[in-house]
């Protein structure tokens, strides 16, 4: 049915969820997982120029915070993948918006189906918060399995 899982994690609680049915459903199927974690680019605020000029080396520590917080989201993907007996690749997408660089994968790595978690937000919430698993679902090429 698939060749491959690409399973979409921030490392929350929530997108835990979808990270362990992602894993379990790639070991059912015997199909390989693709774990993508993305993080997004520094866009300070007005008020954060101050903050910028005085310390030039901020967004340097924001870029390290980011590659350093996505190898131990990355690190735990791959043991509870090792743990169910699945292929298992990782990939950090630096400096991108998430749903952009979630369809931008599962075409890049050739991903059959997406598994991603959403806080199932409505109203103000998700007008105000916006949604990555409705950007996924609108714009990816593949279906797109959402874990609530």
């Amino acid at each position: 049915m698939y060749t491959s899982i690409l399973i979409a994690t921030d490392g929350s609680e929530l997108a835990g969820k979808g990270l362990r049915h992602g894993l379990e459903l790639a070991a059912a199927l015997q199909v390989p997982a693709v774990v993508v974690t993305v993080t997004e680019p520094w866009m300070p605020a007005f008020d954060d120029a101050l903050a910028l000029s005085a310390d030039p080396d901020m967004h340097r520590d924001y870029r390290e915070g980011c590659a350093d917080s996505a190898q131990r989201i990355l690190a735990d993907a791959a043991a509870r993948a090792a743990d169910l007996g699945v292929a298992c690749r990782t990939v950090h997408v630096p400096d991108g918006f998430p749903s952009d660089a979630i369809v931008k994968a599962a075409a890049e790595h050739g991903a059959g189906l997406v598994v991603m978690a959403s806080h199932g937000r409505r109203g103000l919430g998700r007008v105000l918060l916006g949604s990555q698993a409705q950007a996924v679902l609108a714009n990816c090429g593949v279906p797109v399995l959402v874990v609530r």
